[in-house]
């Protein structure tokens, strides 16, 4: 009983490591993306990071000998699932040319309150008082960092808004497609569908990067799998419920990327409302471990 104790504790801390590992590789994807976005077109740095995606897709693949894993049980929600990332990359990469990286990040921690509010007419989940609670006050938060109609709302706060909305709807349909296709083959459509979307918007955007934008660009889309990766193996090993608050650590790092890389700082409010939207988030999480699945 105690070693098989131990053993989960030791599994739980590398699930950690590795979710940790993946935060640092995101807030890498985003800084990337923001500095390739000030040059090149956005739609051509998202064609990109799926491009060179599915090129260390399809070589994972090949040398873990899964290439069968390209033949999806549900094809259609695989479809569904992939445009909703590409969706949700679009709006990201756009915002983050107007947005602090930190401004961004805390944005996207809206995620998991849209999850919470979309579960109930899209999985038919039952959600409490409690839980419907953290959801306004996380929406309150978000709206202090917006500030709409006041003097310092940045309208791409509201397209970074809805590439929160579409990545509320790729996790929700992530938790689907588990019930159908391996994690190997959710990777492989991933990078795919992205790449066929943004694929025919090329001979009328491209722009020939130089040496350093090309080393940019495979940079951006490798990261992009292999940071998918360590998500993986994290969950693999962890349940959900404890790696979730880790990945509010993405925001410190964003802030610290941000200041020493653009020498930007976020203000009192998008701070005052990052901590509210990141609260009502754990408190999110920690109810549903509470709760097991029943209603609060």
């Amino acid at each position: 009983m105690h070693m098989s104790a131990s053993g989960d504790s030791s599994k739980r801390i590398r699930g950690i490591l590795m979710m940790l590992t993946a935060v640092i590789l995101f807030t890498c994807l985003d800084t990337i993306a923001k500095v390739l976005g000030q040059t090149y077109p956005v739609i051509q740095v998202a064609f990109a990071r799926y491009a060179f995606a599915l090129v260390t897709a399809i070589a994972y693949l090949v040398w873990v000998n899964a290439a069968s894993a390209v033949r999806a049980r549900n094809l259609k929600l695989q479809l569904i699932r992939g445009a909703f990332l590409a969706g949700s990359t679009i709006a990201n990469f756009l915002a983050l040319r107007f947005l602090q990286l930190a401004e961004t990040a805390s944005l996207n921690f809206s995620v998991p309150l849209l999850v919470c509010a979309l579960s109930v007419p899209l999985l038919g989940e039952t959600v409490g008082p409690r839980r419907w609670c953290a959801v306004l006050v996380g929406f309150i938060g978000v709206l202090i960092i917006v500030r709409p109609g006041l003097h310092g709302f940045q309208p791409a706060a509201l397209i970074s808004l809805i590439g929160a909305f579409f990545s509320a709807l790729y996790n929700i349909t992530t938790r689907k497609i588990a019930q159908y296709d391996t994690s190997e083959t959710t990777l492989f459509y991933t990078a795919a569908v992205g790449t066929a979307i943004f694929l025919p918007a090329m001979p009328v955007v491209w722009e020939t990067p130089d040496l350093g934008g090309w080393l940019l660009m495979v940079l951006v889309g490798t990261i992009g799998t292999v940071s998918h990766l360590f998500l993986i193996i994290a969950h693999r090993l962890a349940p959900a419920s404890v790696l979730a608050p880790f990945s509010y650590s993405q925001i410190i790092m964003m802030t610290g990327f941000g200041y020493f890389l653009f020498g930007d700082l976020p203000d009192f409010w998008t701070v005052a409302g990052a901590i509210i939207v990141v609260a009502s988030g754990i408190y999110l999480f920690y109810r549903e471990r509470k709760v097991k699945g029943l209603t609060d």
